[in-house]
C-alpha cells in the first residue's frame, strides 16, 4: 500500500483495526496511519458506511470517504454471523489497536465482549469512541457532532449576540474526538512499550466525543463556580482580551486582528497612526480595554473601511502586527507560504488520479516525508491479501461471500 504507513513513521510497524463508522473514530485511527501505522478498515460486505454518501461527492465518487479514509487497506466482515465472529477473532490477533464506536454494549451483543477480546490478543488497546462515553445514563444514546457540540457548551459561544446558536459547516465535534483518540492510542501504544511484555495486559479506552469538546473549554467551569459568569455568545468579538475581532476593509476583504498584550497593542496603534491611544485610560490595560470593548472596536473598524486590505497589509506589517485575511479553502490552497510548505498533497486515486487533501501534521524534523497514501479504499478491496495471510484460500473466501460473511 502506499503512503507514510509503509514508510519510517514514529508508528511504523503498529497495526490498527479500524472498524468503525463515519468520521470521528476513523480519523483517529487515519491520524495514526499518517504517522506510519498499517491501518485496516473493516466494513460490512454491503459496505453502507454514512460518510460514503455525504458530501462532498462528485459523481457518484465519495470525495470525504476518500480523503477521510486515506492509507487505509479494506476488507469486509459481517461480525455478526458466527463464521464473521470466528474470523475477526482470528485476525484481531495480530493487531496493536481496535478502534470502534458503536453504541455501549454493541460489541458484548455481538460476542466481543472485552474479555473475548483480549482472550484473543492480550496485549489489544481498544479505542471506543463514542458520544457520550460507555457509563452514565446517556451512554446508549445516538449522537453525531452536532450533538457533542451542542451538548458540550462549545455551541452555546458561538454567534451573535441576543441571536440563536450556531453551528459551523463542518462536523468539528468529530474531528475534534478523532484528536482524542488518536491522542489516547498513542498514550496507550506508550505505556505498552515502555511495560515488560509479560506484564501489560492491554487497555480499553472510554473516549466520549462530548467530553472531548468540553476539554477545550478550559475556564468556562471556574468562570461559572467562582465567577458566577456563563459566557455567551458574542460574534467574533473576544471578551477576553481586546482588541480581538473581525474588521472589513474598503475592498470587502475581511481578516481578523488580534492585539493580546500591552506591546502589541502598542504596535496596533503605531500602525494605525494612533499612538494617542496609549495614554488613553479607557485603553491603559487589556482589564480598561475589555470595558471599552465598543469603542475601541469603532476605532478600528474605521480605520479599517477607509482602506483596502493590501493597504491594512502593508502597515499592519510594517509594525509585526498578528493579522490574518479569513481565507477559504481556494486562498488557502494558493497560498505562497502553504504551497511552498507543502501542506497539501495529492492522494493517488483510481477515479481522479490524484485527490488533493492536507498533508500529515506534524512534521519531524530531519526526516524525509514519504509518498502521499492513496485515497480510501473500496469495500473489501483488500480482502484477498489481509485474509490471505490468515491462510485462507480463493475457494474459503468464495464460500464466505455466498454467505455474506465477507
Amino acid at each position: 500500500m502506499e503512503g507514510q504507513s509503509q514508510g519510517g513513521g514514529p508508528l511504523r510497524g503498529v497495526r490498527i483495526l479500524d472498524m468503525a463508522t463515519v468520521l470521528a473514530a476513523p480519523f483517529s485511527a487515519t491520524l495514526c496511519g499518517d504517522m506510519g501505522a498499517e491501518v485496516i478498515k473493516l466494513e460490512l460486505p454491503a459496505g453502507g458506511d454514512p460518510l460514503r454518501g455525504l458530501t462532498p461527492v462528485h459523481e457518484g465518487h465519495p470525495l470525504f470517504w476518500k480523503t477521510a479514509n486515506r492509507g487505509k487497506k479494506g476488507i469486509s466482515l459481517d461480525v455478526r454471523k458466527p463464521e464473521g465472529r470466528a474470523l475477526f477473532l482470528q485476525l484481531i490477533a495480530g493487531f496493536d489497536v481496535l478502534v470502534e464506536n458503536f453504541r455501549t454494549g454493541t460489541l458484548d451483543g455481538w460476542g466481543l465482549d472485552i474479555g473475548t477480546l483480549h482472550a484473543a490478543n492480550p496485549r489489544l488497546i481498544v479505542l471506543r469512541l463514542t458520544g457520550f462515553g460507555q457509563t452514565g445514563p446517556y451512554a446508549r444514546r445516538p449522537g453525531f457532532a452536532r450533538i457533542f457540540e451542542a451538548m458540550s457548551g462549545f455551541t452555546h459561544l458561538t454567534g451573535e449576540p441576543g441571536g440563536p446558536p450556531q453551528h459551523m459547516n463542518y462536523p468539528l465535534g468529530d474531528v475534534v474526538a478523532g484528536l482524542f483518540g488518536a491522542f489516547a492510542i498513542s498514550t496507550a501504544l506508550a505505556e505498552r512499550n515502555a511495560s515488560p511484555p509479560q506484564q501489560y495486559r492491554g487497555a480499553e479506552i472510554d473516549l466520549s466525543a462530548t467530553e472531548a469538546m468540553a476539554r477545550l473549554l478550559d475556564p468556562l467551569a471556574a468562570e461559572h463556580r467562582i465567577g458566577g459568569v456563563v459566557r455567551g455568545r458574542t460574534g467574533s468579538r473576544a471578551t477576553y482580551t481586546a482588541p480581538s475581532n473581525v474588521f472589513r476593509a474598503a475592498d470587502g476583504v475581511w481578516f481578523t486582528l488580534v492585539g493580546t498584550g500591552g506591546p502589541i497593542f502598542a504596535r496596533i496603534c503605531r500602525a494605525i497612526g494612533r499612538e494617542d491611544l496609549l495614554t488613553d485610560e479607557r485603553f491603559c490595560d487589556n482589564a480598561a480595554r475589555l470595558r471599552h470593548l465598543e469603542a475601541l472596536d469603532r476605532i478600528l473598524a474605521d480605520w479599517c473601511a477607509a482602506r483596502t486590505f493590501e493597504e491594512l497589509a502593508a502597515l499592519l506589517d510594517r509594525e509585526d502586527v498578528p493579522y490574518s485575511k479569513v481565507f477559504s479553502i481556494a486562498d488557502l490552497q494558493a497560498d505562497p507560504h502553504m504551497r511552498e510548505r507543502g501542506a497539501f498533497v495529492d492522494l493517488p486515486d483510481e477515479e481522479f488520479g490524484g485527490v488533493p487533501a492536507p498533508a500529515p501534521v506534524p512534521r519531524f524534523v530531519g526526516r524525509g516525508s514519504a509518498p502521499p497514501p492513496a485515497t480510501g479504499p473500496r469495500t473489501g478491496q483488500h480482502n484477498r491479501e489481509v485474509y490471505g495471510a490468515l491462510g485462507l484460500g480463493e475457494a474459503q473466501l468464495a464460500a464466505l461471500r455466498e454467505a455474506g460473511v465477507v
